[in-house]
């Protein structure tokens, strides 16, 4: 190889170290809503906008709220959903957020637990989301996130 391709390897190799080095992922914050007692407990899936997967209610931060609140907020907005969240984080999951016009951003995603007390029937996504209770068992089943289905294999 001549050097002049080299050292164009050479800064492209440094390039991407860079590049992929600064690359954190974002956070996002999820609601898995639980229904029922032990034994005969349900989690609440809701079907992506984009794609139509199965998912929990999820979106990002906001400004004011703790990532708690921000959680439950999202499980409202998403699906109607009431409820009372935990404080802290049940777990974490990580994706790749697909967009329509750049690259795919990388998320870690903390699940918070939603205990419902109440569905209302006008929230800001209805009609836009397929809502579906399921046993635990079953949601593994239909969700794509590896970390997830930990996360509902072990309700």
């Amino acid at each position: 190889m001549n050097s002049a391709l080299l050292k164009a390897l050479a800064a492209m190799r440094h390039w991407l170290r860079r590049l992929f080095s600064r690359t954190q992922p974002s956070t996002q914050v999820a609601a898995l809503c639980l229904r029922g007692r032990p034994g005969r407990r349900e989690v609440l899936l809701v079907s992506s906008l984009g794609t139509g997967r199965w998912i929990i209610p999820k979106g990002w931060p906001m400004r004011g709220r703790t990532l708690a609140e921000a959680a439950l907020r999202e499980a409202w907005e998403e699906a109607g959903v009431k409820g009372e969240v935990g404080a802290l984080p049940f777990g974490a999951f990580d994706y790749l957020k697909q967009r329509e016009k750049t690259a795919p951003t990388p998320c870690e995603v903390q699940v918070f637990i939603v205990r419902v007390t109440g569905m209302e029937q006008e929230f800001p996504e209805a009609g836009r989301r397929i809502l579906r209770w399921v046993r635990p068992v079953e949601a593994v089943a239909m969700v794509e996130e590896p970390r997830l289905k930990v996360l509902l294999g072990g309700l």
